[in-house]
């Protein structure tokens, strides 16, 4: 499981910012190949690694409710990301669950101990933060 470096320090500043509650959101991820920086080229072309997010939505209360996200298309996302600012670093009843889940605890930091990555299972997977870039877009 690969993911950038660049994706981890927005979702947990984003965590830290929302401290004391919790935070869920979309994550989505590109081909190595479209990848720039010193990483990308060492992963095979065709991998996918997580590399953007959704912002989320704290005032919609379908999702408060349901954790549906009515915005964001459920194509468009691979995974999800969630904060537990109390609990420990591992799946609960109460997450929204995806394919992939990130998970962060604090203290918010990319160490073993307050991020990682989960199957829909609770399964911890093997992850990868890399040093690597999506391409730039632009909004025309």
């Amino acid at each position: 499981m690969y993911i950038t470096r660049g994706l981890v320090d927005v979702l947990l500043e984003l965590a830290a910012d929302a401290e004391p509650s919790p935070v869920t959101t979309g994550v989505s991820v590109a081909s190595a190949r479209d990848l720039e920086g010193p990483d990308a080229k060492a992963i095979p072309p065709k991998t996918p690694v997580f590399t953007d997010f959704f912002l989320p939505d704290p005032g919609n209360p379908v999702n408060a409710v349901f954790g549906v996200t009515l915005s964001t298309p459920a194509t468009e996302t691979q995974g999800r990301f969630v904060s537990h600012p109390t609990g420990g670093l591992g799946l609960t009843r109460r997450d929204d669950l995806a394919q992939i889940v990130f998970v962060a605890v604090p203290p918010w930091t990319t160490g073993e101990d307050a991020f990682a990555a989960f199957d829909r299972t609770g399964d911890r997977l093997p992850l990868e933060i890399i040093d690597a870039n999506p391409p730039a877009q632009s909004l025309e």
